[in-house]
């Protein structure tokens, strides 16, 4: 975009350098800053393979080709698919009642942001907006996407470019 002063936003795919003036520790600076890109996802499936009782997610990118495969637990994709089949539980279970609590406290769900893979293990967090503040929670990505399918509507899914670029196809 182009700003009032003439500065230029540019971007790469990504990482976005963002060249107007930022204001840090009582100082401007007109330094470029770089900035982490999370790409819109969708739940594609769930796999369950029997021969080694192992599940996992598939996400796919929104209007793209990339997708990327999470392992999860039995009892996480017992959850995920009984809300994508729309077999209501008689009594809330518990990634239910996590949004119930949530909603009751005043506080509204955002987004999930799978925002990094270390030693072979994801880290997620669930935003939640509590009037003008947004907290991050930290959680398992399997949870995370548990609570984003029980939301109402459904929640976004994020990965950060980085992760899709390291364990994406």
């Amino acid at each position: 975009f182009q700003a009032e002063d003439g500065i230029r936003d540019h971007c790469v795919t990504g990482v976005q350098t963002c060249a107007l003036p930022i204001f840090f520790d009582g100082l401007w600076a007109r330094e470029p800053r770089s900035y982490s890109v999370a790409v819109r996802m969708e739940l594609s499936r769930i796999v369950d393979c029997d021969l080694n009782d192992q599940h996992w997610v598939q996400l796919v990118e929104s209007g793209g080709s990339r997708s990327l495969q999470i392992v999860i637990g039995q009892t996480e994709a017992a959850a995920i698919n009984r809300r994508l089949l729309e077999a209501a539980p008689f009594r809330p279970l518990t990634h239910q009642l996590i949004c119930n609590i949530v909603e009751a406290l005043q506080g509204r769900f955002e987004e999930l942001i799978i925002s990094s893979l270390k030693d072979h293990t994801y880290y997620a967090s669930l935003k939640i907006r509590v009037g003008e503040e947004v907290i991050p929670i930290d959680c398992r990505p399997s949870d995370g996407i548990a609570v984003a399918v029980h939301h109402n509507p459904v929640l976004p899914i994020y990965v950060e470019e980085a992760v899709l670029q390291s364990a994406g196809s």
